[in-house]
């Protein structure tokens, strides 16, 4: 367990509620889940649809009303899935890109906690980072046939505590990571192979909010590129504050341009670009809102414009309530935030072009304390990964309005906290 854990899972104990009753509801025919804990698979798979009464052929094909052939459908395309967990490695296992239905085949575990995933921009290598070691450490696994990881070299030092973020860098060269429990990012080379190099800079941050019990100091908490690559922004919940690094591309150091406070106490935690880059939307984890900034990429600065609860209006959680991950649909019209607390995944309509949020709505995320949600190419469905139940809820994504529906049981998957499509 991280250094950062207990101090958050204690402030947090007294937020969470029980997991809500997940209803079966149909989708694309019906969508069954069968689930086994431990190292047993479970599966997930989509019934497809019979076809009509009326159509009779003798020869098994389908055909419109006129007798011409109308095509079989296609069988569902499998693609390889991989699950991040508090303590239960990683785990992997596929997807129906139909229908979302997760299954799972096994795990590696010499990682620990790999809290956080991502891939290369070609599929063949994922990284991952173990919040459980006592110094922060990156690591690379070559992706085989179906999903099969490999080790790709030694794990390498981050140079922080309470490692919780990666990504790759948009040129593929890098690999981004931010310390939460130091307050710290770190920069490791990208090698040939996929492999990782020793680490090549680490930024310190500094400063303090007003939560003195989460506050007290800088708490990076995400690292990403900006949309064309340009510039990288880390989001640090401990000091209400977005930075903005150019990065040498030769020598792989970070170099600050910028730095775009959040309203006093809101702790920023995860930023999503909107599609044409010009807006990003940043779940404040503190006081439980989203807010909408602008984004300048040929400077790196960001503007702080309006910001909205993540709860549907007029509705209290009970509870205290954590904002986690923010996504955003491909089209831009629509953004995403999980809600850990009122155990909600909720979605905004985006006006204006992507610089205003309005409430739409807000589903049960099918299990208790929703760390992370992605939704996979396509956009056809959302998943939420449900760190306390143990479940990864499964949405049908409406395209034309952007609501979820519920589609099918959660799938059972010891503390996933990311969940992450090829």
């Amino acid at each position: 367990m991280s250094p950062r854990t207990p101090d958050r899972r204690a402030l947090y104990a007294d937020s969470a509620q029980s997991a809500r009753r997940v209803r079966r509801r149909s989708f694309l025919g019906a969508l069954g889940v069968v689930a086994a804990a431990g190292g047993s698979t479970a599966v997930a798979s989509a019934v497809l649809p019979s076809e009509d009464e009326g159509a009779k052929p003798d020869d098994g094909t389908k055909r419109h009303e006129d007798g011409k052939p109308a095509g079989r459908r296609a069988e569902p395309a499998q693609r390889p899935l991989f699950i991040g967990t508090f303590g239960g490695g990683i785990v992997t296992g596929s997807y129906d890109t139909s229908s979302g239905a997760i299954s799972t085949s096994g795990a590696v575990q010499d990682v620990t906690s790999p809290t956080f995933l991502a891939l290369a921009e070609d599929g063949k290598v994922l990284y991952a980072l173990d919040e459980a070691s006592e110094e922060g450490s990156v690591r690379a696994y070559a992706v085989g046939d179906r999903g099969k990881l490999s080790p790709l070299g030694e794990p390498q030092s981050t140079g922080g505590k309470g490692v919780t973020h990666l990504s790759v860098h948009a040129s593929g060269k890098w690999l981004l990571s931010a310390n939460y429990g130091s307050g710290s990012v770190a920069v490791h080379p990208i090698k040939a192979d996929g492999g990782l190099g020793a680490r090549t800079d680490l930024v310190q941050h500094e400063g303090k909010g007003p939560d003195p019990d989460r506050q007290e100091g800088p708490h990076a908490h995400q690292i990403v590129s900006d949309p064309k690559g340009g510039f990288v922004i880390a989001v640090d919940l401990g000091t209400d504050s977005l930075f903005s690094y150019r990065l040498d591309a030769e020598k792989g150091t970070l170099k600050r341009v910028a730095e775009a406070k959040a309203k006093p106490g809101a702790g920023p935690r995860h930023l999503a670009f909107h599609p044409d880059g010009r807006f990003a939307y940043v779940a404040n984890e503190l006081d439980s809102t989203i807010s909408v900034y602008a984004y300048d990429a040929g400077s790196g600065k960001f503007t702080r414009g309006g910001s909205i609860s993540t709860l549907p209006e007029g509705e209290e959680p009970g509870v205290r309530n954590f904002p986690a991950e923010v996504a955003v649909a491909a089209d831009g019209r629509t953004v995403y935030v999980s809600n850990r607390g009122h155990n909600s995944v909720a979605w905004m309509s985006a006006g204006g072009g992507g610089e205003s949020l309005k409430m739409a709505g807000a589903v049960p995320c099918g299990g208790d304390w929703p760390r992370h949600i992605s939704i996979p190419s396509g956009g056809d469905v959302l998943w939420a990964g449900n760190e306390k139940s143990g479940t990864i809820g499964v949405f049908a994504v409406d395209k034309a309005s952007g609501a979820l529906k519920e589609a099918g049981e959660p799938v059972k998957v010891t503390k996933p906290v990311c969940v992450l499509p090829t």
